[in-house]
Order: structure tokens, then C-alpha cells, then sequence
């Protein structure tokens, strides 16, 4: 919708830059968020979004994010926590500052970016906070404890918030990635050996429709993958 705020924190050339992309085309107001100022100043310039660095861990950096985007676009009305933390190998292998660090971007972000949203969103009574999980967020593999572990809680964040916080207004909700994404720039058409990817900005509609749906059905959880997928 034309009067929303979209602030979409961890973006990359690939699901970030396509969620932005699709909310700026309905006409709202876009913030980017990254831990890189320069990567994400070059996706904004696509669509006229506006491009901020933060660290999703940090609570100050996170204050000072809202702070700023309050200041140039206004209240987020739609927050998108998109970052994710992984480190690969065996648990027998994995060092603990590796795995504290995967789990902080993987979940201890999404709870103070989703918290700060949730503070300003309920004083209204209204407004979409959305989280991307993977695969990794109800099956977790060997050599994949240092992904799936933040993606369990992830979702486990998003399923109390939506408790809490749906009664008062705010729609909260989960999106399990299931699978590979394409690469960006990619588009193959037809079937290609690469429809077993999922299109970054078929998932930005998925995204976009969540955050448009009526309070009398709000999902609280969606998965997508793709047509060719055996799951």
C-alpha cells in the first residue's frame, strides 16, 4: 500500500534486494538495512530505496537504525528480518565463537529488530512483522547445527510474537524458504535444470501477499518451494 514503510534488514542482491523491489512497485517507502553500507547503496539505487548499515545484533546499531529511517520515511508499518547467520560443520568441529556468532545473526537479531518493530507497531494497533526461515528451521542436517540451531529459534520467536502480539494488531508471521534460491540477474524461462531454484522475486510475492491479507485470515506460517521439488 502507497502510505507503507518497508524496512527490510539483511539484504543482498538476491531475496533483500527482490523484497524491496516488490513493496517500492506497491508504492511504498523503502528502507534497506545491512551490516555494509556500500553493497546495499547500489541495490537501493535500482528502485529509489533508502539505504542504511546496521548490525542486527547490536542493540545500539538497531536503535540507531529506527531511529534513522523514522527520521527520513517515517514508522516502519512493515518489517522484514532477512539475515541469517551459518557456520558449516560437524558439532564435534565448530568453535564456540563461530557457532555464538551464526546464532546472534540467525536469531538474536530477529529478536531486537522484530522487538523494536513490535513497540511501534502496537501503539497503532497495526502492522507486519515477517521473518525468512529455511529449510533449516524444521529439519536440521549433520554439518548444519551452526545454521539450523537460529533458524529453530527464529521460528520459535516468530510463533510467540504472533501470539502475543496478533490480538493487539500486528501480523506476525514466518516464511520457510525451502530450497535454493537463483542467483540474481538468472532468470531462465521454461523448464531448465534450474526450476529446482526458487525465483527471488516469486518469493517477494509471497511476502508481499502475507503482509496484504485480512486480519480474519492471517497465516501465521507459509512455505515455498519449488513445482519440481520432492519434499
Amino acid at each position: 500500500m502507497a502510505e507503507d514503510v518497508v524496512l527490510i534488514v539483511g539484504v543482498g542482491p538476491g531475496l533483500g534486494a527482490a523484497l524491496g523491489r516488490r513493496f517500492a512497485k506497491a508504492g511504498a517507502k523503502v528502507a534497506l538495512a545491512s551490516r555494509r553500507l556500500e553493497p546495499v547503496q547500489e541495490i537501493a539505487k535500482e528502485y529509489g530505496a533508502s539505504a542504511y548499515a546496521c548490525d542486527a545484533t547490536n542493540e545500539q546499531s538497531v536503535l540507531d537504525l529506527y531511529a534513522a529511517v523514522e527520521r527520513d520515511l517515517g514508522t516502519p508499518t512493515v518489517v522484514v528480518y532477512n539475515a541469517s547467520g551459518r557456520v558449516r560443520g560437524s558439532v564435534l568441529d565448530i568453535e564456540v565463537d563461530a557457532f555464538k556468532e551464526a546464532w546472534d545473526r540467525g536469531c538474536l537479531g530477529g529478536f531486537i529488530v522484530a522487538r523494536e518493530a513490535g513497540r511501534r507497531m502496537v501503539k497503532k494497533g497495526a502492522g507486519t512483522i515477517l521473518f525468512t526461515g529455511a529449510t533449516a528451521s524444521v529439519k536440521s542436517y549433520a554439518q548444519s547445527a551452526g545454521f539450523a540451531v537460529g533458524k529453530f529459534g527464529l521460528r520459535a520467536l516468530s510463533f510467540s510474537m504472533a501470539r502475543d502480539l496478533g490480538p493487539q494488531g500486528v501480523h506476525v508471521a514466518h516464511v520457510i524458504v525451502d530450497g535454493g534460491i537463483l542467483a540474481p540477474h538468472h532468470a531462465p524461462e521454461g523448464d531448465k535444470p534450474e526450476d529446482h531454484l526458487l525465483r527471488p522475486d516469486a518469493i517477494a510475492e509471497t511476502y508481499y501477499q502475507l503482509h496484504m491479507q485480512h486480519r480474519s485470515s492471517w497465516a501465521a506460517e507459509i512455505d515455498v518451494r519449488p513445482w519440481v521439488e520432492r519434499f
